[in-house]
Order: structure tokens, then C-alpha cells, then sequence
């Protein structure tokens, strides 16, 4: 057991529900119901019991709880008395990111590097990717989320998604079964709505990287968004990540491709964020915090 079942365990306490608290740790809910399992299977007794449409303690998952939350208090303590020691009781760090990374694979981060560091301020900072290589170079910020970085850099693993094909609902792609997939050849044969998120690596360059070309380029936007509601109106397909999917896809088939591509991320210091003492708190903040796979 470490401190993540813990934590998780009273987040579940808290909220009633097993699907919030992982959204909130930024887990999966079935890699947080196979961890509470893992808790229980190793005290020997049962923490937690489905409660009509709630998760509730057992008796003596109440008085475990209880007591988690007093030992996670005191670590807290200790982590606060450390970090003064350190000269880490304040400080900021200047963080920059393409916004999906914000919204996705950020936010469990910053929540816990909070409780552990009060008094480090993170400072976030939406950029496309040129700027965040920019502001890297020039000291501007002190950390960057870096797409699919160089060995030699030295880059913190963030996490990872893939590259799936949208097509209008009624499209004859999207006709396929349910598990079906879709090769980049036959996708770039369509009329294509490139969407660029403001980056440098999308749709037609990775279709150009393969060796093929967008046959009929409708139209290109920036925003996500607008290339989901264009292909809603049957313009065209097209090819983004998996973090940028809307939660809303009524109207999209999203298919996978036959031969998967995946963005990779990871973080980057500035010259100043290597000597920077609060970075390196949030950096292993990050190595110790379990991500899910997307």
C-alpha cells in the first residue's frame, strides 16, 4: 500500500463516489477501484460498500478512514517542516503549456504539489508549442511541457496520447464495426479539416511524415473545437489527439488508426528552472505520481 490508496480512500469518503475522486487524482475509475481493492485485499476487510447511487465506509472503514486522515496530517506537517528547512515554505515556479495538457494531465499535479508545497506558487501559462520552446530558451519561464522530446533533454515524463481519425456520424468510415479503425492512407483521401491546435506537429505533418498528402484540404483552423464542429456539419474528417476529443461527441465517429500515433510529453527546465530549488519539488512530485495511460 503507499499513499495514494490512502488519499484515494478518503477522497472516495469525501465525495461519495468512486468516478469524481479518480477524475479528481486524474486515474481512471477502474484503476481506482483496482486500487481500493488492493487496499482492502491487504488489510483483510472491506473499506468501502456500494450505497444505492453512493460508495460509503463499512463501520471499520470509518475508523480507518479516520485514522488515514490523522497520518496524512502529520506527513503534511512533516513535508511543511522540511520544506522550510529547504528554504521551500515559498517560492513560484513559471510554468507553460499547449492548453489540452492543462486541462487533462495537469491539474492532479498542481492539486498535489499544493498540499505538499502551500507556500510555492505555480504560475500557469497557455502557449503553443513554438512559444513554449521559446520561452525555454530565453529563461521566460522555468519548466515547459515539450512534445515529444529529445533523449538528450533530459525531459520528465508527463504522459501520452493518441492521434485518432473524427468522421461525421454517418460517414461510411465511421459504418464500420464498433472496434473498427481507419489507415492514414484512406483518411487523407477525404475532404480534411486540418485542425493545427497551434502546433507544429498535426494532421497533414504527420500525413507528409508518412509519405502521403491531404488530397482535398477543405479547410484549417487553430481551435479544436471549430474542426469538430465543421466535420459535425459533414465538411470533412480529421485527425487529432485523444485529449482533445469534446465530451459532447454527438454527431462524430472517432475511430483509431490501424498503425497508432502517439504525442508524447514531458516537462523541460529552463536554464534557471535547473537551479531552482521549488522545481525540483515539482518535478518529484511528478516521478512519484502514477498516471494513466490515454
Amino acid at each position: 500500500m503507499n499513499l495514494m490508496h490512502w488519499r484515494l480512500l478518503i477522497a472516495i469518503a469525501e465525495s461519495g463516489g468512486i468516478s469524481k475522486a479518480a477524475a479528481n487524482f486524474g486515474v481512471t475509475q477502474s484503476g481506482a477501484s483496482q486500487a481500493i481493492a488492493r487496499l482492502e485485499e491487504l488489510l483483510g476487510v472491506p473499506l468501502l460498500v456500494r450505497d444505492r447511487r453512493h460508495t460509503v465506509p463499512t463501520a471499520v472503514g470509518e475508523q480507518v478512514i479516520a485514522r488515514a486522515r490523522k497520518m496524512l496530517a502529520e506527513l503534511d506537517a512533516i513535508q511543511a517542516l522540511a520544506d522550510e528547512a529547504k528554504g521551500l515554505h515559498r517560492g513560484r515556479i513559471k510554468l507553460a503549456s499547449f492548453p489540452s495538457v492543462f486541462v487533462a494531465l495537469l491539474p492532479p499535479l498542481l492539486r498535489t504539489f499544493r498540499r505538499l508545497h502551500p507556500g510555492i506558487k505555480v504560475v500557469a501559462l497557455e502557449a503553443s508549442d513554438d512559444e513554449v520552446e521559446a520561452w525555454l530558451t530565453n529563461n521566460t519561464i522555468d519548466l515547459g511541457v515539450v512534445m515529444n522530446p529529445s533523449p538528450e533533454r533530459n525531459a520528465v515524463p508527463l504522459g501520452h496520447d493518441e492521434w485518432v481519425a473524427v468522421v461525421p456520424v454517418r460517414h461510411p468510415l465511421a459504418l464500420r464495426s464498433p472496434h473498427g479503425s481507419v489507415n492514414l492512407g484512406e483518411l487523407v483521401e477525404e475532404p480534411f479539416v486540418l485542425a493545427t491546435g497551434g502546433c507544429v506537429i498535426h494532421g497533414k505533418s504527420l500525413a507528409e511524415s508518412a509519405g502521403l498528402s491531404l488530397a482535398d484540404q477543405r479547410v484549417t483552423v487553430q481551435d479544436w473545437a471549430s474542426a469538430f464542429a465543421l466535420v459535425r456539419e459533414g465538411v470533412g474528417v480529421t485527425l487529432v489527439p485523444s485529449l482533445t476529443l469534446p465530451e459532447n461527441q454527438k454527431g462524430l465517429r472517432v475511430l483509431p488508426l490501424q498503425t497508432p500515433i502517439y504525442r508524447h510529453f514531458g516537462l523541460v527546465c529552463s536554464e534557471v528552472g535547473r537551479a531552482s530549488h521549488a522545481v525540483s519539488a515539482f518535478l518529484d512530485v511528478v516521478r512519484a505520481t502514477e498516471r494513466p495511460s490515454r
